[in-house]
C-alpha cells in the first residue's frame, strides 16, 4: 500500500515499511513489522502530528503509532485482546480509532499520551469491520463511521450529541465517562442493511454540517451528515444522516451507482 503527502511517500509491505523522502525519493527510514498480510495501516498527514498507524502483535490488537516526520516510534497501544481488523487516523492526527477481528467493540484512543478515550459498541455479535473513518474536521472530529459484513452503517456522535441527557448519580458514580458515552443511545445510530451483506466496503465522512440555536452558547440543535459508501461488488451509494434536537435519526439514500454499469456504458459508447 502506498501513502502519500508533500514531503513523505510511505510503503507498507506484509513485514516492512519504507519511508521515502518524496522530493529526493531516498529512503530515510525502514520499520520492521509483524506479518500484515491484510496491508492494515493508517497515516494522518497533518503537519503537526503526521503519524502513521500498524500493527504491533498478530494474536492481540496491540497498534504501533510512528512518528513520520521525527522518524521514530511514538507509542504502542493494546487496544484490544484479539488481532486488528481495521484502523484509522483523524486527519489531524489527534485521535486513533480500532476494531478487532471480533468486531463488537470500536475503541478510540487519544495519539499524544495513548490513552483511551471513548469505547463504542458496535453490536453484541461478531462482524467483521471493514472500515473506519472519521469526519472531516480538521479540530476534533465530530462522528466516527463503521462498516460491518453485516450490511449495517454505524455512525458514533464523539464531537457533539443533540439534547445530550446526563447520566445518573449513581449510575455516573459507578461507570466510567467513557462507557456511559458508548452505551448512551445519543451517540450511536445505525442503519440496517446500508449495502449487501458480506460484500466488502470503503466509507468515508464527506461533510457534517450543524445548526447552532445560540451563538453564545454554541448549543447544537441539528445536524446533518453526509457518509458516502464504495462496495467490492461495484456500487457506490451517499446518504444523508439528519438528527433533530429529540436525537430521532432521519436517513436517506441521496444518490447510488452502479459504477460497473457505468464503465460498462461508456466502453460501449466509445
Amino acid at each position: 500500500m502506498l501513502l502519500i503527502r508533500l514531503d513523505r511517500l510511505l510503503v507498507v509491505l506484509q513485514d516492512k515499511t519504507y519511508v521515502y523522502d518524496l522530493n529526493t525519493v531516498k529512503i530515510l527510514d525502514s520499520i520492521d513489522t509483524v506479518p500484515n498480510l491484510k496491508g492494515l495501516c493508517a497515516f494522518s498527514p497533518s503537519l503537526d502530528s503526521c503519524f502513521l498507524a500498524l500493527p504491533a502483535s498478530t494474536v492481540k490488537g496491540s497498534v504501533l503509532l510512528y512518528n513520520v516526520m521525527e522518524l521514530q516510534s511514538h507509542c504502542e497501544i493494546d487496544a484490544h485482546r484479539a488481532p486488528l481488523a481495521a484502523v484509522v487516523l483523524s486527519s489531524n492526527g489527534t485521535y486513533i480509532a480500532t476494531a478487532s477481528e471480533q468486531g463488537t467493540i470500536i475503541r478510540v484512543h487519544l495519539v499524544s499520551d495513548a490513552t483511551k478515550s471513548y469505547s463504542f459498541r458496535r453490536g453484541t455479535y461478531p462482524s467483521n469491520i471493514f472500515s473506519l473513518s472519521f469526519g472531516p474536521s480538521m479540530q476534533l472530529p465530530d462522528i466516527l463511521v463503521a462498516t460491518s459484513s453485516s450490511g449495517s452503517l454505524h455512525v458514533f456522535s464523539m464531537g457533539f450529541a443533540i439534547n445530550q441527557r446526563k447520566s445518573s448519580s449513581i449510575l455516573g458514580s459507578i461507570i466510567p465517562d467513557s462507557v456511559a458515552d458508548a452505551l448512551d443511545p445519543t451517540h450511536h445510530q445505525v442503519l440496517q442493511c446500508a449495502v449487501t451483506a458480506g460484500v466488502k466496503s470503503n466509507s468515508v465522512i464527506r461533510k457534517v454540517d450543524k445548526v447552532v440555536a445560540d451563538t453564545s452558547t454554541s448549543e447544537i440543535v441539528s445536524c446533518k451528515a453526509t457518509i458516502s459508501i464504495i462496495t467490492y461488488n461495484g456500487y457506490f451509494q451517499e446518504y444523508s444522516l439528519s438528527i433533530n434536537q429529540q436525537n430521532d435519526p432521519v436517513w436517506a439514500l441521496e444518490h447510488e451507482f452502479n459504477l460497473l454499469r457505468v464503465i460498462s456504458d461508456n466502453a460501449i459508447s466509445l
